[in-house]
């Protein structure tokens, strides 16, 4: 081990367990940084210095109701949101790039070029140039709240590529098609039972990545006057910073529950077995043979 890297054949793999330990712990640390001082701003006491819980007591005593009851709802419509757009993204996105992948190669530059281009577009741009269509979906089919989700599938769209593509690269996507439709499997078995499986990562990332932008989205939301989490926030922390922020806690740990169970469905069954190693003691040991005199062994 040279670095804290494990090294086979002269070629570095994988960082070692401290090195692991300390990449973990330094990420850790950032990370916790902020929550800490989000949880340390929740128990003050104000002018009177000291801390206590009284703030959490009475906003879970109260059954998050009053003006917290906005937030509920908000909370509620960013997860539909969240779940919503991972579904239009993957659903729309998953077979696109395996079709080109598969069948059109020379479009898979086109398809890059669509896919990243909503990245070097701002919000405010983007809202402006969807109102139009906002405005037709709204007369034909409601003006509700899920309609974000169009929206948020576009500005999701270069992340969710980039996590899916990376993966892709790494699967030999044409081999498998050919073998499997070569023992009579049809296309939506090749799609489901083959392909899927095998970019479990990288659609898991892309999940990962549009339930985090959509959680944390504020411009469009609020430029076409929809209500998600970020909106409620705002509103409620103009008038109590404390509550708003004791909120904003209890919505990073719904979306981490959020993110834990989309890791545990797309988990290969299986996994929480572990495999038992097997002895040498208990290997058979081949008997020698004998070997005629005068005969190379």
């Amino acid at each position: 081990m040279s670095g804290g890297l494990r090294s086979v054949g002269g070629v570095a793999h994988a960082p070692g367990r401290p090195a692991r330990t300390l990449i973990l712990g330094l990420v850790g640390g950032i990370f916790a940084v902020p929550i800490l001082a989000m949880v340390e701003f929740t128990l003050r006491r104000g002018l009177a210095g000291g801390y206590d819980v009284h703030r959490w007591t009475e906003l879970l005593q109260g059954g998050l109701t009053g003006e917290c009851r906005p937030v509920l709802v908000a909370l509620g419509n960013s997860v539909g949101l969240a779940v919503g757009t991972v579904l239009i993204v993957l659903v729309l996105l998953v077979p696109t790039m395996l079709l080109v992948h598969i069948r059109f190669p020379r479009l898979r530059r086109v398809l890059e070029i669509v896919c990243i281009l909503p990245i070097s577009i701002p919000a405010i741009v983007l809202v402006v140039g969807l109102a139009p269509v906002f405005s037709v979906v709204a007369r034909v089919f409601g003006s509700g709240v899920w309609s974000l989700a169009l929206a948020y599938g576009i500005t999701v769209l270069p992340f969710a590529y980039r996590a899916i593509q990376s993966n892709l690269d790494g699967v030999d996507v044409r081999t498998l098609t050919e073998a499997a439709r070569t023992l009579g499997a049809g296309w939506g078995s090749v799609l489901l039972r083959v392909l899927v499986p095998n970019l479990r990562r990288g659609i898991l990332a892309g999940a990962f990545i549009a339930v985090a932008v959509v959680l944390g989205e504020f411009t469009i939301a609020s430029l076409l006057n929809r209500v998600n989490l970020q909106t409620a926030l705002v509103v409620v922390g103009k008038n109590d910073p404390y509550t708003a922020v004791i909120l904003s806690l209890i919505a990073l740990f719904v979306a981490f529950l959020l993110l834990l169970v989309i890791g545990r469905l797309g988990a290969p069954r299986g996994t929480s077995r572990r495999r038992r190693p097997i002895s040498r003691a208990a290997s058979p040991t081949p008997s020698p043979t004998a070997t005629p005199t005068g005969a190379r062994p």
